[in-house]
Parts: C-alpha cells; sequence; structure tokens
C-alpha cells in the first residue's frame, strides 16, 4: 500500500513538473515569436528606409550609370575615382582648400569628410577642420584629356 501511495505521489509530482516545464516553454516560444514578427516589421522599415535614402545616389540611378557605360567607362573603376579624386583635394599645399571657400580655424585646415556622388553630373559632400562643420554641393565632368575636373556650385557653413 505504501508502495503504491509513493509511486502515485511521485507519478503526480513528475505529471506537475512536466506541465510546468511545458507551459513554460510554450510561452517562452510565443515570445519568441512576437518578438520574431517586431523585427520582421523592423526589417521592412529598415529596408524601406534604404530605399528613400538611396533614392538619390549614383548606385540606383540607372540614367546615370549608362551615361557612363555609353562613353565607355566603367563605373565599378570611375566611382572610386571621382571619390577619390575629392579626397585628394585634401592634400593641397598652403592654407586654403581648392575647394572649400571658408578659412579655418588657427593651426587646423579644413578637409572633405563624406562624399556621394548623386548622378552623373552632382555630388554633395561635407567638410570641416574639427570646429567649423558644413557642405559642399559640386559638379564634376571629365574633360576630352580624361582628368577629372570639379567645380563648386554652393557651400553652407554651419554656425557655431
Amino acid at each position: 500500500m505504501y508502495l503504491f501511495i509513493f509511486t502515485l505521489l511521485l507519478l503526480l509530482f513528475q505529471f506537475i513538473n512536466s506541465k510546468n516545464i511545458f507551459d513554460d516553454s510554450n510561452l517562452k516560444v510565443a515570445s519568441y515569436e512576437k518578438q520574431v514578427e517586431r523585427y520582421k516589421d523592423s526589417i521592412v522599415g529598415l529596408r524601406d528606409n534604404i530605399a528613400d535614402l538611396s533614392h538619390f545616389s549614383i548606385d540606383g540611378n540607372d540614367p546615370a550609370l549608362t551615361y557612363f557605360e555609353d562613353k565607355g567607362y566603367r563605373v565599378d573603376d570611375l566611382l572610386p575615382l571621382i571619390k577619390d579624386g575629392l579626397y585628394r583635394q585634401n592634400e593641397f599645399k598652403g592654407e586654403q582648400h581648392p575647394l572649400v571657400p571658408y578659412a579655418s580655424s588657427e593651426g587646423r585646415r579644413m578637409q572633405i569628410n563624406t562624399v556621394r556622388i548623386l548622378n552623373h553630373k552632382w555630388i554633395i559632400a561635407d567638410f570641416s577642420d574639427g570646429q567649423f562643420w558644413g557642405e559642399l554641393f559640386l559638379t564634376y565632368y571629365i574633360d576630352e584629356n580624361s582628368q577629372l575636373k570639379y567645380n563648386l556650385e554652393e557651400s553652407f557653413l554651419y554656425p557655431l
């Protein structure tokens, strides 16, 4: 009789313990499913943001890329050259940057930091000397000698 009661209590304990573990794992799975749905919604939102941000970029601008291809340039090689050409402008001699029309703080130099090629004619860039910050709107073209030429169209210096 004692053996029967002991076995019954042991089975009851095992059943309750298993049920608690099963219920706990179901709650965890449900919370993970909610997180997955939330993350999927976040991914969709981020993809929409990326699509909006890349609208004004040469990477998604097929007519601009076709313009270069029709002229016989390899776009994969040309786009880094355009950016590098702007960054090379930071290696200027003297006091004044060749493209940035603002004087720098004493003991510092204006430098172009970030470049975004918008299409086959336009570039936006930002510059700073560590204290002053601004932005540039540039046009560019490739002359008959296959040299890149940059023209400053507009610039803006943020107030301190």
